[in-house]
Formats: structure tokens, sequence, C-alpha cells
């Protein structure tokens, strides 16, 4: 591995400096730049871009306080915004949700890590990352083949987002007009959701999504 040039992106300045000083173990690897959210990630891959130093990969952070968080960094990025060819996104998280790790992966991110993994799990994802290839965390990759291999039906990706923004206690009406769509369609949704979890209420899916990691606990 050479030269893999990373924008560590995480709003905890401690953990900067713990992943830096890791990071920093690796033969090739060196952290270029580093930013508090997803706006300020945007900022210093247009910098590095216009002094013709961009990175090679971006190490992620899912959720960064009141800042822009990780997921929407990760879509603005891979659309060009800070700059192309866009570099790949590692995420590297806590979390390990269905919900967490689908809107990654729909976002455009090459890789989902958990930071509690081994540096050596965490420097192979980095250099599979950086080579454009996909790195999964353990966990993350038996989630993932759970879903397609379990004989009952899985929630879709729009099913947990809608089940996401339940769980912040939003009604019908504000989901339908968060995700764009009808009243209607978010009855349709809820039913199929409900008949997916084996129940017959909000409180009740809620509940068992939680209980399965589909989405985080509030």
């Amino acid at each position: 591995m050479s030269g893999i040039r990373v924008l560590l992106v995480d709003d905890h300045p401690v953990v900067r400096a713990g992943l830096r000083a890791m990071l920093a173990d690796f033969p090739g690897v060196s952290v270029v730049a580093e930013a508090s959210d997803g706006a300020a990630a945007l900022v210093e891959l247009r910098r590095l871009a216009a002094l013709e130093e961009p990175v090679d990969l971006v190490l992620m952070d899912l959720q960064m306080g009141t800042g822009m968080d990780g997921v929407t960094a990760t879509g603005k990025i891979k659309a060009g915004e800070g700059g192309t060819p866009p570099p790949p996104v590692l995420i590297l998280t806590t979390y390990d949700t269905d919900a967490d790790i689908l809107a990654a992966v729909e976002a455009g991110a090459s890789g989902y890590m958990l930071k509690d993994a081994p540096p050596e799990q965490i420097l192979q994802a980095v250099s599979q990352a950086a080579a454009g290839q996909t790195a999964l965390a353990p966990e993350v990759a038996a989630r993932l083949m759970g879903r397609i291999r379990n004989p009952s039906p899985a929630l879709s990706a729009r099913e947990v987002q809608l089940l996401e923004l339940l769980a912040t206690g939003m009604g019908n009406r504000a989901i339908a007009k968060q995700l764009f769509i009808s009243e209607a369609t978010v009855k349709t949704h809820l039913v199929h959701i409900y008949s997916k979890l084996g129940v017959d209420n909000r409180t009740a899916a809620i509940a068992v999504a939680t209980q399965q990691r589909i989405i985080r606990g509030r």
C-alpha cells in the first residue's frame, strides 16, 4: 500500500486525535486534513482539490452533533460537490442498525466499519476502499447477508426510513411531507411494515424494529 491520503471527519476532537494516531501507524497512510462535520469536509475537499492535492479516501463518522451528518455529506461528495472525481467514502461509526447501513450504502459509501474494530481490520478497510473496493465490517456484512437470506420479507429502504421517522413521534401527515409522498402512501407502507414485523400498531413496530436493530433506540 502506498500514498493513501485521508480526510478524517468526526465531531469529537479526542476521537480524531486517536484515529489520527492509529492511522499514523499504518504504512503509506497519512491524514492530510480533518473536519468536524460534513459541511466542513466539503470545504476541505474543495480546498485540497484547488491545490491539486486531492484525497484518496474520506473516513467519515455518521452523527456529528448539529452539523451535517455523514450520510448527507457522503451523498454530496459522491455528487461531486467536494470536487471531481469524488473520493471513496468509508464510514467509521458506532452504529450498526439496518437504517444506518442502508442509508450510507444508498448515499454511495464504499464501506462501513465500526469504531471498535481491531486496527488491522480498519487498515484493510482503508486499503480496500481507497482502491475502489467494498469494505464492510464482519458484523455489517452479516446483517446485510441476513437480510438476503432471511426467509421473512425484509423491510425496504423506504420502509426503514419511514420507521425512523415514526420513532421520532411524527404523525402520518408529517411523515408524508418529509418524504414527499401522500398520506395514503404512508398508510400503505405502514400496513406492509406491520405485516413484515408481525405487529398491528406503530408502538409495537418501533419496539420490534429497535430490538432487531433495524432502527436506533430512542
